[in-house]
C-alpha cells in the first residue's frame, strides 16, 4: 500500500483534525502518502477532484493542528447516491486516476450509508466521528430488533422493538466517538451559566442539547447539575413534569431543565419541529423543542400559579428558552477526544494495510482494560433492509421517575469524563482567551493555507 485518501464527510466536530492527524502520523510510520478529499464526499462529485498532499516526505503539514477543531479539508454533506450508476461510475474512475490503494472516511451514521457504493472500486473503511454518540451498537445482536412499516403515503417507518435482555456495557460496539465528550463540556459549561440567571430572577429554563433521536449528550449534560433531563427516548409525561417542576421550584425558586431536540411526547410525537435533510441515513433536522415545551408547561401549570410565586411579573415570563446551539461542535476539542480521535485514525489506516474493507474503527470498553481499538465489519450495523440506524441510548442509562441519570448510565459516563479534560487544555484557555494580541490581531484562517496546498486531476505540473 503506497497511497491512500482521506475525507471528513457530515456535521463538523472538534476531533476531525485529531483523526486526520493520527492517520496520517501512522501512515508516515509505515511510508504511506496520504491525499486528503476537499469537502467531503463533494471532492469526488467534481471532475477535478480538489485534493490535498496532506504528508509530502512523510511529514505532516503544519496547517493540521490535533488541538484545532474542525478539518482543514472541509467537510459537507454531499454524499454519493447509489442508485445513480453514471455517478458511481465517474466517481470510481477518479479515485482511479488518483492511484489511490485505499480510502478513509470519517464521518457517522450517514457517512457509512455514503462511503457504501466506493468500497467496489477501492478498499473503504469508516474512522467514527459523531458529538451525539449515535453511531454504534448498544449489544451486537441490536439490528435486529428493528421492524419496517409502510406508511399511507408510500414512505418506510422503522420501528424498533424494546430489548429484554439484561445489559452489559461491554458488549457495546463503539463505546463512545470523538466529540461527543467535548460537546457535553460545552453543554454542561452552558447550564451551569444559565443557572445563575434562572437563580437571580426567579425563573425555569429550558436548555436545549443536541444530540437528533439519542439522548447522549443530554444524559452528559447532567454534569451541569440540571433539576430535570429530558431525552428523546423517553415520552415526557406533561403532568408528571408540571408537577415535578412546581415542587423544585417550591422549594428553590428556580428550576433548570435539560432536553435533548429530539424529545417526544407520550405518543412518541416530535415536540419540535422536522425538517428534511440530505443526509443518505434519513437523519431529520429537529428544532423548536425547548420552546414546543416552554408553552406546554405554561399551559400545564397555569397562569394562577405563577401569579402566585412571581407577583407583580407576567406569566409568561416566567419560562425562558435557550439553546446551547453550534458551539457543541466546535473548538479545541478535550483531552479524551484528541488522544482517542488519534487513535482511531491511526486504527484506520491500519485496517487498510491489513485488507480490510468496508469495515469500522472502534472504540471499546471494558472494566479490565478501560478503553481500547478494535474494528469491526460494516455489516455488522445494517437491519435486514440494508438500512443503518443511529444508535438509541439504552433504556437502563435513564431514570424516567427522576428524569435524571440512572446507576447504569452514571456508570457509563465516568470513564469518559473522569479525566475528559487535561491540564493543557485549561491552560490553554487562561493563555489565549485574553491575549492581548487578539484586540489588534485579525483572525488567520487556516482555509486560507490549505488553499494554497490544493491540486487537482490532470493538473499540469
Amino acid at each position: 500500500m503506497k497511497r491512500i485518501g482521506i475525507l471528513t464527510a457530515g456535521g463538523d466536530t472538534p476531533a476531525l483534525n485529531a483523526t486526520l492527524y493520527g492517520a496520517i502520523t501512522r501512515a508516515n510510520e509505515m511510508r504511506i502518502e496520504v491525499y486528503g478529499l476537499m469537502r467531503g464526499f463533494g471532492s469526488l462529485m467534481n471532475e477535478a477532484v480538489p485534493h490535498v498532499h496532506l504528508n509530502p516526505l512523510f511529514q505532516v503539514i503544519p496547517e493540521l493542528e490535533p488541538t484545532r477543531g474542525g478539518t482543514v479539508i472541509g467537510s459537507s454533506r454531499t454524499y454519493v447516491d447509489p442508485k445513480r450508476k453514471d455517478q458511481i461510475d465517474a466517481i470510481g474512475n477518479r479515485l482511479q486516476q488518483l492511484e489511490l490503494d485505499g480510502l478513509i472516511c470519517i464521518g457517522g451514521d450517514g457517512t457509512m450509508n455514503g462511503l457504501q457504493p466506493l468500497a467496489q472500486f477501492v478498499p473503504t473503511v469508516l474512522a467514527p466521528k459523531t458529538i451525539d454518540n449515535d453511531l454504534g451498537l448498544n449489544y451486537a445482536e441490536e439490528v435486529e430488533n428493528w421492524d419496517r412499516e409502510v406508511t399511507q403515503d408510500g414512505e418506510s417507518r422503522y420501528i424498533q422493538r424494546p430489548d429484554s435482555g439484561a445489559f452489559d456495557m461491554e458488549q457495546m460496539i463503539n463505546y463512545c466517538t470523538p466529540g461527543y465528550a467535548t460537546a457535553v463540556f460545552e453543554a454542561a459549561h452552558g447550564i451551569q451559566r444559565v443557572r445563575t440567571t434562572a437563580e437571580s430572577h426567579r425563573r425555569i429554563a429550558i436548555i436545549e442539547v443536541m444530540g437528533r433521536h439519542s439522548g447522549y449528550i443530554a444524559l452528559g449534560a447532567a454534569y451541569g447539575q440540571p433539576d430535570i433531563v429530558l431525552v428523546p427516548e423517553a415520552g415526557v409525561e406533561l403532568d408528571r413534569l408540571a408537577a415535578r417542576v412546581m415542587k423544585i421550584y417550591d422549594i428553590q425558586k428556580n428550576v433548570v431543565i435539560v432536553c435533548g431536540e429530539g424529545i417526544v411526547n407520550e405518543n412518541g410525537n416530535d415536540l419540535g419541529s422536522e425538517h428534511a435533510s440530505t443526509d443518505p441515513a434519513g437523519n431529520a433536522v429537529l428544532t423548536g423543542a425547548a420552546e414546543a415545551l416552554k408553552h406546554l408547561l405554561l399551559e400545564r401549570i397555569g397562569e394562577e400559579y405563577f401569579n402566585q410565586v412571581r407577583r407583580g411579573a407576567r406569566p409568561g415570563s416566567a419560562v425562558f428558552t435557550r439553546k446551547v446551539g453550534h458551539t457543541q461542535r466546535g473548538g479545541r476539542p478535550v483531552r479524551f477526544d484528541r488522544h482517542h480521535a488519534a487513535g482511531l485514525g491511526g486504527q484506520a489506516v491500519g485496517m487498510l494495510a491489513d485488507g480490510q474493507s468496508g469495515a469500522v474503527s472502534l472504540l471499546q470498553w471494558n472494566r479490565l482494560q478501560g478503553f481500547y481499538l478494535d474494528s469491526c465489519p460494516g455489516s455488522a450495523f445494517v437491519d435486514r433492509w440494508g438500512h443503518i440506524h443511529p444508535r438509541r441510548m439504552h433504556r437502563s442509562f435513564y431514570d424516567s421517575e427522576l428524569m435524571k441519570p440512572s446507576e447504569t448510565g452514571i456508570e457509563y459516563l465516568l470513564p469518559i469524563f473522569t479525566s475528559a479534560v487535561g491540564a493543557d487544555d485549561v491552560e490553554h484557555i487562561r493563555q489565549t482567551v485574553f491575549d492581548s494580541g487578539n484586540l489588534t490581531r485579525p483572525y488567520h484562517s487556516v482555509n486560507t493555507d490549505i488553499e494554497r496546498r490544493i491540486r487537482y486531476l490532470n493538473e499540469s505540473g
